[in-house]
């Protein structure tokens, strides 16, 4: 039965999109807050703080897959909210990380979610939603309020917002450098506007999770002999 529905759905996907946009959501669709198990569209705080920390992690000098073992590590830590992250120790925090591959890096970002999750608390009473409110809307003043987060770059603002996009639709479309480099180098547009209009509104964020995937895997060649582009 899974493997009729999932034919019956990459079919689907064949007769709606354009077989490109159709192979990169069949090959790489996953988004990253599902790959971390989180359901952003609930818009509640733990899934948004959850992924903030996934984006942390990845501003740090690390693969994508170590970033994203060590957001697991944090929930199997049991710290799925500010509060309960705030209760940790420094060392515990380091033991986790280490676990998860930051054998170099282990001891500083242990410090660092500690200072992002101080003022995550201070500044917005543990809920992201508040930061929401606060960016009204403004991509610019929502990446800039995301960079005070200690730890957190550009790199790792714009892969919150590119992900929380599905629950805060006021900041769709948004696209981030590595994904435009991938849809221009798959000739699918330059900027934000003109990939939205190879996908409906609701697959968007999916579109950018496949094109950032693609991305860090090299697959372009892959994608393209999929979509029968040779």
């Amino acid at each position: 039965m899974l493997r009729t529905g999932l034919v019956s759905q990459n079919a689907f996907m064949s007769d709606r999109y354009p077989a490109l946009v159709a192979a990169l959501l069949e090959r790489h669709g996953t988004t990253f807050a599902d790959e971390l198990g989180v359901n952003i569209e609930r818009n509640t705080p733990s899934p948004l703080f959850r992924l903030l920390c996934l984006a942390m992690l990845t501003s740090a000098p690390v693969q994508a897959d170590v970033a994203m073992r060590a957001a697991r590590a944090m929930a199997d830590a049991g710290w799925t909210t500010p509060k309960k992250l705030a209760d940790s120790t420094w060392s515990q925090r380091v033991k986790a990380l280490n676990g998860a591959g930051y054998a170099r890096v282990d001891e500083k970002t242990s410090t660092q979610l500690k200072d992002f999750n101080d003022t995550l608390l201070s500044e917005y009473g543990g809920d992201l939603r508040r930061l929401r409110e606060a960016a009204d809307g403004d991509t610019d003043a929502a990446i800039k309020k995301l960079m005070a987060f200690k730890g957190i770059g550009k790199v790792g603002a714009s892969i919150f917002l590119r992900e929380v996009q599905a629950a805060w639709p006021e900041f769709y479309p948004f696209a981030d450098k590595a994904t435009l480099k991938a849809a221009s180098t798959l000739g699918l547009g330059e900027d934000a506007e003109s990939l939205s209009r190879q996908v409906s509104q609701s697959d968007f964020v999916r579109l950018i999770a496949a094109l950032v995937r693609t991305q860090l895997a090299n697959d372009f060649q892959a994608i393209r002999e999929a979509a029968g582009h040779n």
